[in-house]
């Protein structure tokens, strides 16, 4: 759904949410220490739990990416990761789309139990959509693909609410056959501005390798 085949009125409560999803997720260096996957100290990170397990924003996000998904036609989503679990939830809860399936697809199927890797009512009939948090080089999409692919599911995209556009991820997956659809592309990279439905970047005290 691009910004031009929106309303004025409705990109700018797109663009309001976006700057208040932004300032709920970020961390500076100077709030907490934080680090890289490498344990090396880092200036900023997204902590999307922070604003997708506040309330009013688990509500606002939810119906604004199911809209997404039903102008898509789909009606099935696929969570991969701990960052997909409120994401997944949220969508599943806006009432005007009621018919929305979930699920969650593991690394490897439980040795126990029902012993599924895909988890939830999702079926092999229809296409789904991964979702995630955010979208940086596209290893953690791709690998959640691969993984669905090789039960029998057809994906049809991949819905986030971040895109860091200096990674790849979104042609990477584009390759694939997938359509990537982000809430917010954050070029921090180029210092470039971000697009209508973006929020601004962090300040110079950002760490832009992230």
């Amino acid at each position: 759904m691009g910004s031009d085949s929106l309303s004025q009125e409705a990109v700018g409560d797109l663009v309001s949410l976006g700057r208040r999803l932004y300032d709920l997720s970020l961390v500076r260096k100077d709030q907490e220490p934080i680090t890289d996957p490498r344990g090396q100290p880092i200036g900023w990170l997204l902590d999307t739990r922070m604003a997708m397990l506040d309330a009013q924003m688990f509500t606002e996000i939810g119906c604004v990416l199911a809209e997404r998904l039903a102008a898509k036609g789909i009606s099935q989503i696929v969570g991969h990761g701990f960052g997909a679990y409120a994401l997944v939830g949220s969508i599943l809860s806006s009432p005007k789309h009621s018919y929305l399936k979930g699920g969650f697809v593991r690394d490897q199927k439980k040795a126990y139990g029902r012993k599924r890797i895909v988890e939830g009512p999702v079926n092999r009939g229809e296409p789904v959509a991964l979702v995630d948090d955010i979208l940086n080089s596209g290893r953690s999409a791709a690998k959640a693909l691969s993984l669905l692919r090789a039960h029998g599911f057809e994906v049809a995209g991949l819905l986030t609410l971040f895109n860091f556009t200096w990674s790849g991820g979104r042609s990477r997956l584009e390759k694939e056959g997938l359509w990537v659809d982000s809430l917010l592309d954050l070029n921090l990279r180029n210092g470039s501005a971000p697009s209508t439905a973006d929020t601004p970047p962090p300040t110079s005290e950002a760490d832009p390798s992230r």
